[in-house]
């Protein structure tokens, strides 16, 4: 986030038939092609950017390699909720802001703890009419990381704040300061945060600024969602 936050299935199975199966294939194939084209895509757009140095030193993983690894894991781990917010709710998912402009709606799970490329505190969403598209996964800390959690990460800030139960939020320095609900919809508390370090990771949407830039001007459509 410009950035950050904290605070908070429907299984459907479909039986195919014999007939069903070559187009279950052809699917499948189809998806995997996808992503081996976007990962690709997206460290082509780091390394042009100048946001990302590719290196490679007596036959060790260069950075570009593990990016690959490290978007094609993550979009492995997260993709039953590309689309579907109401799994990621049910799997504790609960938001933290509403729209926040070229950026989108985030979602906490708290529960979720340490870093993991698989499964990240916050996935952040963008929202037209009644559908929800995911678009990052972010990782807020109290301080920068002395060694960065992705190859070549970037980072941003979020000021401290008090967040409310319908994803509202409001700057303020401590908690004692936090109005009991919220001045914009009247909404409870929710928790409050002291300043925090930002990483977001846009595995799920393009975004020419970086795949680390907090702010994306490619889901500016989506401001007024």
């Amino acid at each position: 986030m410009r950035s950050a936050r904290a605070g908070r299935s429907v299984d459907a199975s479909v039986k195919l038939d014999r007939k069903e199966q070559p187009m279950r294939r052809f699917i499948i194939t189809g998806i995997l092609a996808g992503l081996v084209a976007s990962v690709g895509l997206a460290v082509a757009a780091s390394a042009s950017s100048g946001r990302h140095a590719i290196r490679s030193h007596n036959g060790m993983a260069t950075d570009g390699s593990r990016l690959v690894a490290d978007v094609a894991a993550a979009r492995l781990a997260s993709a039953k909720y590309v689309t579907n917010l109401a799994l990621a709710k049910a799997d504790g998912y609960g938001i933290i802001t509403r729209m926040i402009p070229d950026m989108g709606y985030h979602f906490l799970n708290p529960k979720v703890s340490g870093f993991s490329v698989r499964k990240p505190p916050i996935l952040v969403y963008e929202h037209r009419g009644k559908r929800w598209q995911l678009g990052a996964f972010e990782w807020v800390f109290t301080s920068k990381p002395a060694k960065p959690p992705l190859p070549g990460a970037q980072y941003g800030t979020f000021a401290a704040a008090c967040h409310y139960a319908d994803g509202t939020f409001v700057p303020a320095a401590s908690q004692s300061l936090c109005p009991a609900t919220s001045p914009q919809t009247g909404a409870g508390f929710n928790f409050w945060h002291p300043k925090l370090i930002t990483l977001h990771f846009w595995i799920w949407y393009p975004n020419p600024a970086g795949i680390y830039s907090g702010m994306n001007p490619m889901v500016s459509p989506f401001n007024n969602g």
